[in-house]
């Protein structure tokens, strides 16, 4: 591993990432009225709980360039209509906010965030990733949780069955706009699939895309540049206009076989009935 446990205590379970000490001075009114704009929607009837996670409570966003990211978990499962309304409250932090990039926030109920299910992917998330704003800490009745093998399958073991999706929505995408946002999430997602592969061998945590990147490079030198390439269109997806074709034919069916055969696939969600 490379430094020992980067972002591990001392007996190597992780570190909660992040504080909202940590928040800067130009992101705190956007979090602030995310939080007036999350309560006014559910009330305090249906709001268990609230997060953020990603750069700003990490203190590394960038005026401008950042996003904003919230994990809304409510007391019962949300609805359509649900979704809709944080639809509008993510396009409304948009337009008043000009230092995020976008904001995207994510809605469960508590019973899947509780579940024995999502133990190794959401519960995780919940635990070691977000930072709690409001209500009932969920991360108090979760586990403590080391960079496992069972980790890496859980959280990102299921990138072979998105591929098929992954190119139709390339395909679909005819704008500058609609690629740059795929390209976005796209490479978002190889540097971190990328990293959890090798975080069990690692033995640390990071979710800095560049050192993410890095840390892949060192077990897979072949791919590194495709890797790195990766993390760089992350966090500028205009500039490399093409490589989104060439991830999801390149480096992305490399990665979902490796993922496959070093760490199994990741538990197929439940049929529908």
């Amino acid at each position: 591993m490379n430094q020992h446990g980067a972002g591990l205590d001392r007996d190597g379970y992780f570190l909660r990432e992040g504080s909202l000490d940590r928040v800067c001075a130009p992101f705190a009114p956007v979090v602030a009225e995310l939080g007036a704009r999350i309560g006014a929607c559910f009330g305090p009837g249906r709001l268990h709980s609230s997060y953020l996670f990603g750069s700003v409570p990490r203190g590394t966003a960038v005026p401008g360039v950042s996003d904003l990211d919230a994990l809304i978990a409510l007391r019962d499962e949300p609805t359509a209509a649900d979704r809709a309304a944080v639809r509008a409250v993510e396009h409304a932090l948009d337009a008043a906010f000009p230092q995020i990039n976008g904001a995207g926030i994510l809605l469960f109920g508590v019973h899947r965030l509780r579940s024995e299910r999502e133990r190794y992917d959401l519960g995780w998330f919940v635990a070691c990733l977000c930072t709690p704003v409001s209500g009932p800490d969920l991360a108090a009745e979760l586990p403590r949780y080391r960079p496992t093998s069972l980790l890496a399958r859980e959280t990102n073991g299921d990138l072979f069955r998105s591929l098929p999706g992954l190119r139709e929505k390339a395909a679909a995408a005819t704008t500058e706009a609609e690629r740059t946002r795929l390209t976005r999430g796209v490479a978002r997602r190889l540097v971190r699939t990328g990293f959890t592969l090798v975080m069990p061998r690692w033995g640390g945590w990071t979710s800095d895309l560049a050192e993410s990147a890095e840390v892949f490079g060192r077990y897979y030198p072949a791919h590194a540049g495709q890797m790195r390439a990766a993390a760089r269109a992350a966090r500028a997806p205009a500039a490399y206009p093409e490589l989104l074709d060439d991830l999801l034919t390149g480096l992305a069916p490399w990665l979902a076989a490796e993922y496959l055969a070093v760490h199994g696939a990741k538990t197929p969600p439940p049929r529908a009935d």
